[in-house]
């Protein structure tokens, strides 16, 4: 960019109308809810499909919701005589919260570097729905494979052996297979040390479309307050399922029954609906 200069960089706007740009989804949904939009956010697109210019670029790859900006790549290689790079897209992955997608900003993601122990715990904890969302974009089986897992979920299969697959599959891949099957058995270990009590309160608790921790806890008496529990989020003293939960916007999604721990003597069987 430092090359194409000032000039450069008005010429290049000059090349784009508001409205195309008003055809991007996000632009698109906040300029008709009367959300402001500043200008320097038109440029990024702009800027993003220069690099295809400079670079010649013959294939760009992004998630589906870059569709907008790879295009423009092809757009300007075109006005500038280059053919136009072919563009793929791949869907986006949701984050454990199954609401958001992956981001490490947001705190909801599987780091492909972290601990084998840290990567079986963080897949244990989504929710079960989105476990065959994972199974479909994440591991190597081929999907006929993974319908026969679903149907014998149907059929009264333990989802959390299922899950047990997927987790050790992916710590196979960055680990090795010998730290999956170590990961595993540390997992099941620490539900079997007696760390959690044999009986506790069973609840239903409604979450619509999502219901954060803090809410959950309270609702379930776990916390006299959301306040507390943020707090308690904060300090570490929350688990799900013997998993430590630090992001105080982890979202409860339905159809998850889990064990949910603050500190070492409450404890709640919460099946979410």
């Amino acid at each position: 960019m430092n090359e194409l200069g000032t000039e450069g960089m008005i010429r290049l706007a000059a090349k784009q109308t508001v409205a195309r740009m008003l055809e991007r989804d996000d632009f698109k949904k906040r300029y008709t809810s009367g959300q402001s939009i500043a200008i320097h956010e038109f440029l990024y697109p702009l800027v993003q499909g220069w690099d295809s210019v400079a670079l010649k670029a013959d294939i760009e790859l992004g998630g589906t919701d870059q569709k907008f900006n790879l295009l423009m790549g092809r757009e300007l290689q075109r006005e500038e005589g280059e053919s136009p790079q072919v563009v793929i897209t791949m869907p986006l992955l949701e984050g454990l919260d199954g609401v958001q997608k992956m981001s490490k900003s947001l705190g909801n993601y599987i780091g492909i570097d972290e601990s084998p122990d840290d990567i079986f715990g963080k897949v244990m904890s989504i929710s079960d729905e989105l476990m065959w969302r994972y199974f479909e974009l994440l591991s190597f089986r081929p999907l006929d494979e993974v319908v026969q897992l679903r149907a014998d979920v149907e059929k009264g299969a333990n989802p959390r052996d299922i899950k047990f697959q997927l987790a050790e599959e992916l710590i196979a891949r960055f680990h090795s297979q010998e730290a999956a099957e170590q990961a595993r058995e540390q997992f099941v270990a620490r539900f079997q040390k007696g760390a959690m009590p044999q009986e506790m309160d069973e609840l239903e608790i409604p979450v619509g479309e999502g219901l954060g921790l803090p809410a959950l806890l309270k609702a379930a008496k776990l916390c006299p307050s959301t306040s507390d529990a943020m707090r308690m989020i904060k300090q570490g003293a929350v688990k799900i399922d013997g998993e430590k939960v630090a992001n105080k916007g982890y979202v409860c999604v339905s159809g998850v029954t889990a064990v949910y721990q603050v500190g070492k003597r409450r404890f709640a069987r919460v099946t979410t609906v």
